[in-house]
This record gives C-alpha cells, structure tokens and sequence, in this order.
C-alpha cells in the first residue's frame, strides 16, 4: 500500500483552491504586463519618468494584494479610488519638494489618513495603502511638476491591467474554489488514513504517532474552514436549519471533520484493525460492510467504537465525494451564484478605545521616529526605514505579533540580500536570465505572503537587489545601506509597539477568548432550551472559528504549538481548549440524532458545566502564562456513538476543570 508523489497532490495539500498561486501568478502578471506596457510606450510613442514605472509596479503590487471586494464592480470601484488617491498623493510630494521639511510632515499626515481609512473596512485598507505607498513613491523619486501628467500612466496602466487580470485572466470563481477545497478536504482525510494505517499495523499509537496525526488535524482544520467559508452565507454568517443545498453540503463537511477528529481521539486508546484501515483506502466496500457487521458483535467497547469511528469516517468521506462528483460542474456554480449580502455598515469610532484609532497613532509615531533616525543615516534613502515602520503594523493585534513581524522583515531583509547580491554577481551579465529571475522572484514573494512574512520578505529583497543590478546602481554600500534603514525601523516599529497605547498579546487573547467562552455557553443554554439540533452545530462551527483565532492570538507566545517538541504551557493550554470544542462539536452532533428531549440529570450536568464554564472564563489568559493542571488520561473508553451526549457534556466539563487547577 503505497501513494505516488504527484504535484498536484502537493499544491492542493499546500494550497487549498490554489490562493496563494493565483496571489502570486496576479501580481507579478501584473507587473510585468504594466511594465511591458510602459516599456513600449517609452520607445516607440513617448518618453516617460521613472515615477511612472514605480508608481506602476507598487501600485500593482497594491492592487493584487490589497484589493479584496467580493465583486468585480466593487473591485473596480475600489481600483479607481486607489488610482485617484495615488495621483493626488504624488501630486503633493512634487508639490513639496522644494519645502522639505513641510514635507516630511505632511508624509507623517498621510500616514495617519492612511491608516485611519481602514475604519472604513477593506475598501478603506486597499486605498489607504494606495495612498501611502504614492506620496512614498512621489518623496522618494521627487518628480518635477512637469512630469505629473506623464507620471499619472503609471496608476492608469496598472489600474486597467490589475482589473483586467483579476477579472479576465485568472478570475475569481466560487464555483470552482470551493470544488478545490472540497478536493483538499478529501486529500487531508487520505493523509489521516495512511496514518492511521501505519498506526494500525504496529497494533498502538506512539508519542510520534498522536502528535503526527495532531498536526494532521490541524491542517484538516485549516481546508474545511476554508471550504465553509466558500459557501454563501447571509449577513450574520449563520445558515439556517432548511433543507436547502448548501445546509446539506455544510452538513457532510461537518461530518466528516468530525468523523475524522473522532477517529484520531479513539485511535489513541484503541487502534482500528489495519484490514479495516486497509479497505477503507482501497475502497473495498465488502470488506468494509463485513467490519460493520461484525462490530456489533464485538463484546471489547474499545474495538467495536474504534470500529465504528472508522466506518463513520468511510461513509461520511464517500457522501461529500458523491457531493464532489454531482456538484463539480452545475450544482456548485449554482450553489454559490449568489454572492451573500453585505451586512450593516459598523459605526466608526473615532476613540482610543478603538484598536484602529491606536494603531494608526502607533504607526503614525513610528514612521516620525524611523524617519528621523533614517534621516541621520542616509538623506537619500531614508524611506526605508520608514515603510519598514509602517509595515511592521500590518495586519498585526498585539505587540507581541508586532515584535514577530519585525524580526521576520529583518531577517528576510539580511538573507534575501545576502542571496540576491550572489544571484546579481552571477546573472548581470545576461540580461534575459536577470528579468526571468525577477519575475520568479515577484511570483513567489506574494505566493508565501499568506504564509510566511520572513520568506515574502526574503523574496523581495532578492528581486530588489537583481533591479539594482539592471540599472547598475547594485553594490555592497547600498544593500548594506538597507538593512541598517530595515533595521533602524524595525527597532522603531517594535519600540512603539510595547510602550506606545500597547494592545499586550494577553490583551488580545482575552479578547478572544471571551468570544470562545460566549460561543460555547451560548452552545449550552440553546440546547438546554430544546433548540434544534442544526442550530447547535453552526453555534459549535462558530466556537471551531474562535479557537483558530485563538491559536493565532496565542502565537506571539512562543513557535506554533503543534511544532514544539515537548509540551509546553501554551501547548498544553490550547490543546484543551482544541478538545473542549471536540467534545462541543460530539455533543451538538448528537442532538441532531437524538429522537427525545434532554434529561433533567442531563440539563443539570449542563448546568456544573457552565458554572466551571464561568470559573475559568474568571482566570481569563492566565492559563498560557501559568500553565494548566497534568493531563488525566480517561479510564474508560469513551462510547461516542452511544452516549454522544452525555459524553460530550462530561468532557466539556472535565477539559475546563483543568484550566483552574
């Protein structure tokens, strides 16, 4: 039993629905359509100013990454307002140019606007980035007024050619987004499968074992997340309990995540037979029903709900494939034709209670205090220091994120430099290979921008010293040069993030989990009042998203916790509150199979279960810091299938204990 390697099979287990390949085909198509453009026209119509090319590939850049709206009408409305911003901004910089100081300021006041205009939600963040990023363009290649009209191709071409390559070229299609994550879903089951199989064949799981199948769960975790998040939803997020086709296709995605975190759990007190295993992933539907038959005469509870776990996996697996093969060409572009209405607009608040307002205080004071530094350095490459102070905030909720993302640019800066100076060393002389390189090196910034920071950084640190080497201007001084701006705003963007308005990453978490704690009572109370079974699993689909916030509120505190070697506190701490949705999810999966109202014994344990519910919802982050209580191996085996309520409700309990001890 063996699986061949196949690169499709790895991109759709490292790419689900191929997002962070279309970010990165986007955006360096982008570029170097829009590039190409210009390029003709310098030549063969009329010349044009360096503005003009660098306002078209930052804008490019802005435009791929930036722009989000759900609709091309709305993607484009977006574009035009980034364009006009962007010519404005540069406008002003030409405007100031003989008035330095005047100008610096009035860069810090852009700053400032930019990052307040993400109070107005995405379609704020895209043209507040536009902004920003042309007045930095404007100080840094300061054209003469002269050149404005010329200048504006630049926002003009990349604007038509960003739409045209979103819309036309590689377009967003739902349709088939969600057929590629259903396809991952499938492939992270079979990667838990072989696992299993492995586990199965040496009769126990080990130490190595549970944590690799862990970390199997987690990224089962990540693609059905996502494959929810393709389905159209009303304003609220919630889907209502009709039989319509997206709550049936939610409900087999459901069960299948919970078929397969439900065979990990029993796996690790009772292995499945490995002839099961074995059928299952030949598809050997025989074999298969001879196990489900002989499980009900199975006197050993551990072997029978091993059993059962796996064949529940099986069918649960084979529904959403029936889903995958009927739905893949009609059914789907139906299912998701309509795009969900947008909810009421938030109301702004301008108050430094608002995590907004203080953030763009913060970078607003860190950009001033890079730019002074970066001025001390180098009166003609300060800029650097400064948008590495900007872009240290982004997409940050405490300073602990804030100090991460600063190391990372760091970090990425130095190698990337380091590999790019080698690479230009090597290629200056064969102008072909150095754009070629370029390009593949754009490609593969804003492919790992979802992933990883440090290597988008790292890549564009690369392609920046290969531009150096085209224009000539690349040596030892000037990347040297660059790292000290990088650093000089890192250091600035970190400093102001611990002592300036600080969100503390206990902060954030707390935030968080009052979210996790209100999600799982209210789970409680609605099942205690008779709610429908439906409403109790998009109430647990809600506490699964929270604990994937969790999980990321919690990283500043130390490497991703699947990735630890020994346990650790945080490790420790998040994996109850991984097992206390579990056992959230089991027991509001059995209230849709339950044919009776709860018990008067159940309803009480519900209620010894919020009230320890609320003792450690008192105690607040300090679990990560403190640690929690020693793990408690059950003594039973837990009968899933049999007592998926009163089960589910014990564990909830038990899990939460651990918090207070």
């Amino acid at each position: 039993m063996t699986s061949r390697f196949s690169p499709l099979d790895w991109l759709l287990a490292t790419d689900p629905a191929f997002t962070r390949l279309r970010m990165g085909a986007r955006v360096a198509l982008t570029i170097g359509l829009s590039v190409l453009i210009m390029v003709i026209i310098h030549y063969q119509v009329m010349p044009l100013p360096p503005v003009a090319f660098g306002l078209s590939i930052i804008l490019s850049i802005e435009g791929g990454v930036a722009v989000k709206d759900a609709t091309p009408r709305a993607q484009l409305i977006t574009r035009i307002f980034g364009g006009v911003a962007s010519l404005a901004c540069v406008a002003l910089a030409a405007l100031l140019e003989e008035h330095r100081y005047l100008s610096d300021a009035v860069f810090l006041l852009v700053i400032l606007l930019s990052t307040l205009a993400r109070l107005y939600g995405q379609r704020g963040f895209a043209v507040g980035m536009f902004a920003f990023t042309s007045y930095f363009m404007g100080a840094y290649l300061k054209p003469p007024l002269d050149e404005l009209p010329y200048a504006a191709l630049g926002p003009l071409i990349s604007v038509v050619i960003g739409h045209w390559v979103r819309t036309r070229l590689i377009p967003d299609d739902r349709a088939r987004d969600l057929l590629q994550a259903l396809i991952a879903v499938q492939g992270r089951i079979n990667d838990i499968l072989y696992k299993l199989a492995v586990v199965a064949h040496a009769g126990a799981a080990k130490d190595g074992d549970l944590e690799e199948l862990l970390v199997l769960q987690e990224r089962l975790k990540d693609v059905v997340l996502m494959a929810e998040g393709f389905l159209p939803r009303p304003p609220d997020g919630a889907l209502d309990g009709s039989e319509s086709p997206v709550t049936t296709l939610a409900m087999k995605i459901f069960d299948l995540h919970l078929a397969a975190e439900s065979t990990i759990v029993l796996s690790a007190q009772k292995s499945a037979p490995f002839g099961l295993v074995h059928c299952i992933i030949e598809g050997d539907l025989e074999g298969i029903e001879a196990w489900r038959a002989k499980a009900e005469t199975l006197e050993d509870n551990q072997q029978r709900e091993a059993i059962n776990a796996l064949i529940w996996l099986h069918d649960a697996r084979r529904d959403l494939q029936t889903e995958i093969t009927e739905g893949g060409d009609v059914r789907f572009r139906e299912l998701v034709r309509t795009v969900s209405a947008a909810g009421s607009p938030q109301k702004i608040r301008l108050s430094l209670k608002n995590a907004a307002v203080r953030a763009a205080l913060q970078i607003t004071l860190a950009s001033a205090i890079a730019m002074v530094f970066g001025l001390m350095l180098s009166r003609e490459r300060w800029f650097w220091a400064v948008l590495t102070a900007f872009l240290v905030f982004t997409n940050t909720k405490s300073r602990g994120d804030a100090a991460v993302r600063a190391l990372q640019r760091s970090v990425g800066t130095v190698l990337g430099i380091a590999v790019g100076l080698g690479l230009a060393l090597v290629v200056q002389q064969h102008l072909p290979l150095l754009i070629v390189l370029a390009g593949f090196g754009i490609f593969f910034a804003f492919y790992f921008l979802q992933v990883s920071y440090a290597m988008m950084t790292f890549f564009v640190s690369i392609v920046l010293c290969l531009i150096y080497s085209l224009i000539g201007t690349l040596t030892v001084e000037l990347v040297t040069l660059r790292v000290e701006e990088t650093l000089i705003g890192a250091v600035a963007g970190t400093a102001v993030a611990f002592f300036v308005l600080p969100t503390r990453t206990r902060t954030s978490m707390q935030d968080v989990l009052d979210r996790w704690y209100g999600h799982l009572a209210q789970l409680l109370e609605e099942a205690k009042d008779g709610r429908s079974g439906f409403d109790l699993i998009e109430r647990s689909r809600q506490l699964d998203a929270a604990y994937r916030d969790l999980a990321l509120a919690a990283r500043p505190l130390g490497t991703a916790w699947t990735l630890v070697t020994k346990p650790g506190r945080v490790r420790q701490t998040l994996a109850i509150f991984l097992t206390s949705t579990y056992w959230a999810r089991i027991f509001a999966r059995s209230r849709t199979q339950a044919a009776n109202e709860m018990t008067a014994e159940e309803i009480a344990a519900i209620d010894d279960v919020l009230a320890t519910l609320r003792k450690a919802k008192g105690l607040g982050p300090d679990p990560f810091f403190t640690g929690s209580g020693p793990k408690r191996q059950p003594q039973e085996h837990l009968p899933i299938f049999r007592h998926g309520t009163r089960i589910g409700i014990r564990m909830i309990g038990t899990m939460l204990g651990r918090l207070s001890v």
